[in-house]
């Protein structure tokens, strides 16, 4: 399976990153398949480019993306949908949460 995610670079605490497509066990800094752009938030604005028609191809091809590059993805419009959120909070814990505001 192909996932669509981000793969440090950049010198200490100056980080970049490109969005890459690589296999899902595969390690981030190894070899990618593609490099398909480019997100810098040291800057301001910050920088988020993709090739559109490469993420779409890989999208047909049923490659996944990860959390963080999905939002980003809708963040920047190349990309519709919902949000993923990387903390799922149980109902326990929510309920446990309104308990202590009373």
């Amino acid at each position: 399976m192909l996932t669509i995610k981000l793969t440090r670079i950049g010198k200490k605490k100056q980080p970049q990153y490109r969005v890459i497509v690589t296999e899902k066990g595969r390690d981030p800094w190894g070899r990618a398949l593609e490099v398909i752009g480019h997100y810098n938030p040291m800057v301001e604005p910050k920088i988020f480019t993709v090739e559109k028609d490469r993420l779409a191809y890989y999208i047909g091809n049923g490659a996944q993306m990860t959390d963080t590059v999905n939002n980003l993805m809708i963040n920047y419009g190349f990309h519709t949908g919902e949000k993923r959120q990387k903390v799922h909070i149980t109902a326990k814990r929510i309920a446990r949460a309104a308990k202590k505001k009373k």
